[in-house]
């Protein structure tokens, strides 16, 4: 028995890494914990797994497209600020 397992992905991984780069500029986070400001941002939101794209984009309804904008930003938001405040807690040790 074969199975195609190497086309399921978590559908915000690519979402979050783009707005993570995006917003970067904004952050005076060095570019090493990038990284970890995406995983942060991973971590706040619903794994949503599939196969194709295009699977996921035409079964959401507007309105689930609207929260889904909302809670990528917030995430990112959360995720650099979160970085941050530990990367300023390590540097007063």
């Amino acid at each position: 028995m074969s199975a195609d397992f190497e086309s399921i992905h978590n559908h915000y991984e690519r979402i979050i890494f783009e707005a993570v780069l995006a917003s970067a500029a904004k952050y005076q986070v060095p570019r090493d914990q990038l990284a970890d400001v995406a995983c942060v941002a991973l971590n706040r939101l619903p794994p949503r797994y599939i196969r194709h794209d295009v699977d996921l984009v035409f079964y959401l309804t507007e309105n689930e497209r609207a929260h889904n904008e909302v809670a990528i930003a917030e995430a990112v938001k959360y995720a650099f600020e979160f970085v941050q405040a530990r990367s300023a807690m390590r540097a007063r040790s």
